[in-house]
């Protein structure tokens, strides 16, 4: 099941291609109304929604090519990020390959839907892209083992790790070049875990003005999904609604000779099989 968040008021929307639920106006008591409704529900919710889907009403059909789309996740509790996940791109940055994984942070200021424009600020020039598997946690999470982690995960969904390597890099600390407004266009799309069997054998993709500039699989991942989610929830209680974008493959501007880093009116597409592809200009 494809779950989307229909702009401007983040509506919870069901994806059937050509066209999309609207759970809200579907007139039946105690149906999910938004993203956090449904993964705040839980199992039943989900099953209340695929049941939605399988026999919507006309009342509540919208076509697909008439609805704006928000971030798939348009208010998570906390964004984790998951940096040098990838050993090539380790490598591409001159840094050592983790011994675990590095964690920092975004904040909410930083998402953006599918083909919602993302501003450069004047204060600074290094703009790169990164194509992310993102996970998106179902449920109160605390201390979980390996595997039994991915039980904990609601979806998945395509993100992109927009960086301004120059703020990156001013400190020691990653956050100033990371979390600037729009930096994580996330989506188009949160796919329900039953349809991603296996989060380690996807293809991610990015492409820069329709040039392929990142072409991988999770199955290079340093750390998995199920490592990171056990990882992360040995430090903190992840909750219901948590954004975990699980780190990029080699191919970003950073790593190149020489590099041309991204300006305004470039437009960056990032795609992970089964997960949709992700569409954002650069203003």
């Amino acid at each position: 099941m494809k779950l989307v968040s229909i702009a401007p008021d983040m509506r919870l929307g069901i994806w059937l291609d050509d066209a999309v639920v609207d759970s809200s106006a579907a007139g039946i008591a105690g149906m999910p109304g938004t993203m956090a409704d449904a993964l705040n529900g839980g199992a039943a919710a989900l099953d209340s929604l695929r049941n939605l889907a399988a026999d919507p009403p006309e009342a509540a059909l919208l076509p697909a090519d008439q609805v704006t789309l928000g971030p798939c996740v348009p208010q998570p509790g906390k964004i984790i990020c998951v940096g040098l996940n990838y050993a090539k791109h380790a490598a591409e940055g001159g840094q050592a390959i983790p011994e675990t994984p590095v964690l920092f942070s975004k904040f909410n200021n930083s998402l953006a839907g599918p083909d919602e424009d993302v501003p450069l600020p004047a204060g600074a020039v290094e703009y790169d892209y990164e194509v992310e598997l993102t996970a998106v946690i179902g449920g109160t999470t605390r201390d979980v083992g390996v595997e039994d982690a991915l039980n904990h995960v609601a979806g998945y969904c395509c993100s992109n790790d927009v960086s301004a390597r120059d703020l990156q890099m001013l400190t020691g600390q990653w956050l100033l070049g990371k979390t600037l407004d729009k930096f994580l266009p996330l989506g188009p799309w949160l796919v329900t875990s039953d349809e991603v069997p296996d989060p380690q054998a996807l293809g991610l993709r990015c492409w820069l003005n329709g040039e392929l500039r990142q072409d991988s699989n999770t199955a290079d991942m340093i750390f998995s999904v199920a490592e990171i989610v056990s990882y992360a929830s040995r430090y903190m209680t992840l909750e219901a609604g948590d954004v975990i974008s699980t780190g990029t493959p080699e191919g970003v501007i950073m790593g190149m000779d020489p590099r041309v880093w991204m300006v305004a009116g470039d437009v960056v597409s990032v795609e992970v099989d089964g997960l949709g592809r992700l569409t954002n200009r650069l203003v």
